[in-house]
């Protein structure tokens, strides 16, 4: 694992990335929607396609299948909040895995004292919960939560915040997303952008530049470097 010399800061986002919990949010939304009498019959990899577009693309898409739901509950963020106390009782009581090849490079990081941070846009309380169940996690010694910013993702707020605080002139950064709307704020930063998904969105080949990279998991990224 030679090539993480060639940074100095590694930003990585949580959900879907290191930890396997996307199914869980999956779960979560379902179970709202089931509360609010509309079964979402969408597959783990649609709900994937839309909620990891960009920020709206999940409320347009739930909203024009269920109009019901628009004239019952117009505000999306009650209906987040929702799904999101759902999620916590889910997590609760849910395994929380690391993806492939996730352990062996944030031991590795750890080993060699190199800087890097969590960016997400999952709550202080989710990811002390995640912490707390896999312990490999708490090696991250800086956390950027989501309320630490304003803007969500693809807005790279976040990622900014994270560089301007833990970066230093002239460092060299690397960032890894899951999704294309990570990707979308990765790109608007300073740092070498990374998708790491199995999965390509058929969307994808529209908003990735050349300067991205992508491959299927961390395991398959070379030993010999990354650029």
């Amino acid at each position: 694992m030679r090539w993480i010399k060639d940074f100095e800061l590694f930003l990585f986002d949580l959900d879907g990335l290191l930890v396997n919990t996307e199914n869980i949010h999956y779960q979560a939304y379902i179970n709202m929607l089931n509360r609010r009498g509309f079964k979402l019959d969408w597959s783990f990899l649609k709900f994937c396609e839309v909620a990891h577009f960009d920020d709206q693309s999940l409320k347009e898409g739930v909203y024009a299948i269920f109009p019901d739901l628009l004239e019952q509950e117009p505000n999306w963020e009650v209906l987040r909040d929702e799904k999101n106390r759902i999620y916590i009782d889910l997590l609760r009581s849910s395994k929380i895995d690391l993806l492939p090849g996730v352990g062996k490079l944030l031991l590795e990081l750890e080993k060699q004292n190199i800087k890097r941070c969590v960016v997400t846009n999952s709550s202080k309380q989710m990811t002390d919960m995640m912490q707390a169940k896999q312990k490999t996690l708490k090696s991250i010694p800086h956390w950027i939560t989501r309320e630490d910013y304003l803007l969500s993702k693809p807005n790279p707020e976040c990622y900014l915040r994270a560089i301007s605080l833990y970066g230093e002139k002239g460092d060299r950064i690397i960032g890894f997303e899951d999704s294309l709307r990570g990707i979308k704020a990765l790109v608007r930063t300073s740092a070498q952008p990374v998708l790491i998904a199995s999965l390509m969105n058929p969307k994808a080949d529209a908003f990735i530049s050349k300067e991205v990279l992508h491959f299927k998991s961390f395991e398959d990224i070379p030993m010999k470097g990354i650029i």
